[in-house]
């Protein structure tokens, strides 16, 4: 993808909430995107935009997409993305994370989806 179209991709998003450099902090989760079995984030806001590296321990992972979506929408398939079994466990542990957060199909997040740049 050229800057041009790039460009024009983040136009059309609102401007980040966040810096990349926090888009996957938790240990765990960089051990599964290093290991290739996590290729995607949700956030509650926008932390990165297309195009944009982020670097987890010297490698290189290119931001693919970025879109919002409901809860609700989010199936076994996207959970797996995520790096867990199903939507079940993915639910389970991302309220382990945050106490009291209520899980309602119609709350957004932000989609990141990201893949290994080839060094």
């Amino acid at each position: 993808m050229d800057k041009a179209m790039t460009e024009t991709l983040n136009s059309g998003l609102p401007p980040k909430t966040c810096s990349i450099e926090r888009l996957i902090t938790n240990k765990k989760d960089v051990e599964k995107v290093l290991a290739g079995k996590k290729t995607a984030t949700r956030r509650n806001g926008r932390y990165a935009d297309i195009g944009e590296i982020m670097v987890l321990e010297n490698r290189k992972f290119k931001v693919e997409h970025v879109y919002q979506q409901t809860l609700g929408e989010l199936t076994d398939e996207m959970a797996e993305q995520e790096g867990y079994e199903n939507a079940e466990v993915y639910k389970q542990t991302i309220l382990s994370f945050h106490p009291g957060m209520p899980w309602t199909p119609d709350m957004t997040v932000w989609v990141h989806e990201f893949s290994p740049v080839a060094e």
